[in-house]
């Protein structure tokens, strides 16, 4: 087992509560999964700390896989959900899951921590 890739970002909550204010539903299907969605929609006083989480945490992977928004890749391509536990844990798809199986990443660890006015996440590619 070896560490392929590890990425890491930081998100201030304004900037992407005033996406959400400035373009709607849009912006949400755009870059979050209806499950995202739904998950983010539960806390309404973290509504906006989930949502920059998962944002933060897309950008990590890609950080991590050094690809960036390109190639094709869509936010949904990456799908942060949590487990029972409050464990978060991706599903790629589409783009994203052929460029991670091209390098070998096989298995990955987020983690994900927010406040009032910021979230931040790591995420590391293991392979082999």
């Amino acid at each position: 087992m070896s560490i392929v890739g590890h990425g890491i970002d930081i998100v201030e909550t304004a900037r992407v509560k005033k996406l959400v204010e400035t373009h709607g539903q849009h912006f949400l299907d755009r870059c979050f999964t209806p499950a995202e969605q739904v998950y983010c929609a539960k806390n309404k006083k973290r509504y906006y700390e989930h949502l920059c989480g998962r944002f933060a945490a897309k950008e990590a992977i890609l950080k991590a896989m050094g690809t960036g928004w390109r190639k094709g890749i869509a936010w949904t391509d990456v799908e942060i959900l949590n487990a029972p536990s409050g464990q978060p844990h991706l599903t790629l798809s589409g783009e994203c899951e052929k460029l991670a199986a091209e390098m070998g990443i096989d298995r990955w660890m987020i983690s994900i921590s927010h406040i009032e006015t910021h979230a931040t996440a790591s995420a590391i590619g293991i392979g082999g």
